[in-house]
């Protein structure tokens, strides 16, 4: 047994298998549907806002792995 992996879109309870994978597959098949989480309406996920839009700062400077571990 091996797995194959994409997405799609179920339409009128039809799952449509991507045609590079048509020949792959043969009769018997065993389906394990996984849905993408949807966020909450009108709850926003920070990191991924931040991922996607990131905000520039003039002049930045990463901490060195000095600076991070460093005690005051």
């Amino acid at each position: 047994m091996y797995a194959i992996e994409f997405k799609t879109k179920i339409k009128n309870g039809i799952i449509k298998v991507p045609n590079e994978y048509i020949d792959m597959l043969k009769e018997n098949v065993k389906v394990i549907v996984l849905e993408d989480e949807k966020a909450e309406v009108g709850k926003v996920d920070m990191i991924d806002h931040l991922f996607n839009s990131p905000f520039k700062v003039d002049n930045f400077r990463p901490l060195s792995r000095e600076e991070i571990y460093e005690h005051h």
